[in-house]
């Protein structure tokens, strides 16, 4: 099972709807490692490190979002994985 790292931004209506809670669930169901946030220009930003098959079923499953979610587009780039790196949280 190859192991990878992404950072990822969720663009669209994904602020305010749920999103980081959804993240965080979905995550947490595929036993992924990492967080989730804000930006400031409207996006989620993700770091997502675990199994390359379930990085990307979390990936596909952003696309769709939570039912307030308007996800117009998923970008997504290979990340160098962080040593602390344990579990997967909300950051700020």
């Amino acid at each position: 099972m190859t192991e990878i790292c992404l950072r990822a931004q969720v663009l669209g209506r994904v602020q305010g709807v749920g999103f980081r809670a959804f993240v965080v669930d979905n995550a947490e169901f595929l036993g992924l490692e990492g967080w989730v946030r804000n930006m400031r220009d409207g996006a989620v930003e993700m770091l997502l490190a675990g199994p390359e098959e379930r990085v990307f079923a979390l990936l596909e499953h952003c696309k769709e979002g939570p039912p307030l979610a308007e996800v117009t587009g998923v970008e997504a780039a290979p990340e160098q994985r962080p040593a602390d790196l344990h579990g997967f949280r909300r950051a700020v």
